[in-house]
């Protein structure tokens, strides 16, 4: 069952305001679901929670998300089965694993994320708050085309922070 979280904000402000972001968080771990989740709210974000496969693949193909967290291992199969679905959804936003897996798996779907058209960013678990935050920040200002503050493992995200670099 999945858990939607209620908008406090206009979700297309008129007045140059930013946009919440709507992010769905697929995590089986309750700990890491609160962690992620907090820390996106605190960014500003919506959020969506998934705790399986099935229902992060059921919210991507009935809901349209910003950004969707994906850890690589759940307890009813792989997010690599989740990132089939989002190609196959036509999602065009952010990826970003947040995975106990090793970093060659991780790079591994990363490579994969890409044939399938998508970018993707990865952290591993145990999870590094200041890292998630940056990453979180970042979805912003790429989302509304501002250059990005921060970059946490050189990771590129959607060309706007080599634009802007000195």
């Amino acid at each position: 069952m999945s858990i939607k979280s209620v908008p406090s904000r206009s979700d297309a402000p008129d007045n140059g305001e930013r946009r919440q972001l709507q992010l769905l968080i697929v995590d089986d771990d309750v700990t890491q679901r609160s962690l992620i989740s907090a820390a996106a709210r605190h960014a500003g974000h919506a959020v969506t929670l998934a705790r399986s496969c099935a229902e992060a693949i059921e919210q991507v193909r009935t809901a349209r998300f910003d950004c969707v967290t994906l850890d690589l291992m759940l307890e009813d199969g792989d997010g690599v089965e989740v990132l089939q679905a989002m190609a196959g959804a036509k999602f065009a936003g952010s990826v970003v694993v947040v995975s106990g897996m090793n970093a060659d798996r991780r790079i591994a779907a990363r490579s994969y994320a890409r044939s399938l058209g998508m970018e993707l960013q990865s952290l591993p678990k145990p999870l590094d708050l200041a890292a998630l935050r940056i990453c979180l920040a970042n979805l912003g200002k790429t989302a509304m085309g501002l250059p990005v503050m921060h970059i946490w493992g050189g990771v590129k995200v959607d060309g706007v922070a080599e634009q802007h670099r000195s």
